[in-house]
């Protein structure tokens, strides 16, 4: 099987060809945001500040900011910043700007205090942008192999056909990718709990599966420092009006989304693979944080699948974008959730339930339908502009 995709300078390859525009450092966002709107069909993102955040945190930071500039999706990066080398030892020019560089893509910086401030920085700015915009419409889609495709998935608003038929539909397209050759990923640390000795199982080195069952071991840690046991506080109030019982009950139906594959390794937060395959990343929940981290470790697409929750009776609102590069495919194994949000779903594994469809007969839909994400065709959420507030998961305290 087959997509037409953008092959870039390291050979990785993107489904869509974004010009970015990041700010190194919180000082530059203003400037960054600015030239984001006089620059058509640029993207942007502004990071959170890094003052007062410890060291771990603001590594968080800058992994993000290098990986989402190095995402297949992005052909060409401006960085801009308020001088070359200032502030925290994490965002300097080489580890920022020399990390981005080695994935060969077009790439240009601004820094204010070389061009005499803000106001000069806006014209600059823009000549520099315009002339990356311009080199990344010369790439042409070329036909590539399933293998060099590269996923991710949450799942989210669970219920009994997140475990039926949505998830595991999604387990299906895992094992076709894995199997090709490309690279999966999955993730929610507090959505494994109870079922962490069977994901466990699957790592293939033993320091990977320590650092995944360390990862577990710290969520539960954190919940009881607050004097709550996470076990009996999750599911939410959402997933036992959906019917979920237990988070043990919620984990084995949410951990079918990753397939059957073998998992080499345990990611930290936005960390790139060291190759492909599976991998599981250290992260939570929320779908905001989550989809920018699997975006800054190289997704090229993220598939949200949704169970049912409140929307069984409300429809949904507009789906967003919440990978800033990399589009998010909506899908749902819930008949009545799609029946609600048509207009905003892109995908029902609900016939596995109504019709007695094959798990992996819809797997083989699903594939279908991201081949044609990749290949070009926009995705719903992709058809508004209607965008989350991105968040990056830090764990330290502000101080």
């Amino acid at each position: 099987m087959t997509f037409w995709g953008y092959v870039r300078p390291d050979g990785s390859v993107g489904i869509r060809n974004h010009t970015l525009i990041m700010a190194n450092g919180r000082g530059a966002a203003n400037l960054a945001a600015l030239l984001t709107k006089l620059v058509a069909g640029a993207k942007c993102f502004v990071q959170p500040n890094e003052n007062g955040r410890d060291a771990e945190d603001r590594k968080t930071i800058a992994r993000t900011i290098v990986g989402l500039a190095r995402n297949p999706n992005v052909g060409a990066v401006l960085i801009v910043g308020n001088k070359k080398n200032g502030g925290y030892p994490e965002f300097t020019y080489e580890a920022i700007v020399g990390e981005i560089e080695k994935s060969g893509k077009p790439l240009d910086t601004l820094f204010m205090a070389d061009c005499g401030g803000f106001q000069q920085a806006v014209g600059l700015g823009m000549r520099k942008a315009r002339t990356l915009a311009r080199k990344a419409s010369e790439v042409r889609r070329e036909e590539v192999g399933l293998g060099r495709l590269s996923l991710a998935v949450k799942c989210g608003y669970s219920d009994a056909t997140s475990g039926m038929s949505g998830n595991p539909v999604v387990g299906h397209l895992f094992d076709r990718v894995v199997e090709a050759g490309g690279t999966c990923l999955f993730s929610e640390t507090t959505e494994v709990i109870g079922a962490e000795h069977i994901v466990a199982k699957r790592f293939t080195e033993e320091a990977e599966r320590a650092k995944f069952l360390a990862a577990v071991e710290r969520v539960e840690a954190e919940a009881r420092a607050t004097g709550e046991d996470i076990r009996t506080i999750n599911p939410i109030p959402a997933n036992i009006q959906a019917g979920l019982t237990t988070l043990e009950e919620k984990s084995l139906g949410a951990i079918t989304k990753g397939g059957t594959k073998p998992i080499r390794g345990c990611l930290t937060y936005g960390e790139i693979p060291a190759g492909r395959g599976l991998y599981y990343m250290d992260s939570w929940m929320s779908s905001t944080a989550l989809f920018l981290g699997f975006t800054a470790a190289g997704s090229v697409l993220n598939i949200f699948q949704v169970g049912g929750g409140w929307f069984t009776t409300d429809a949904m609102m507009p789906t967003a974008n919440t990978g800033l590069v990399a589009p998010t495919l909506y899908m749902t194994g819930n008949p009545r959730t799609f029946e609600k949000a048509a207009e905003e779903m892109d995908f029902s594994s609900g016939t596995v339930i109504t019709d007695r469809e094959p798990i992996a007969a819809a797997g083989e839909r699903l594939l279908g339908e991201v081949l044609g994400n990749a290949s070009g065709r926009l995705t719903k959420g992709e058809t508004m502009d209607v965008n989350d507030n991105l968040e990056v998961y830090l764990r330290g305290p502000g101080l």
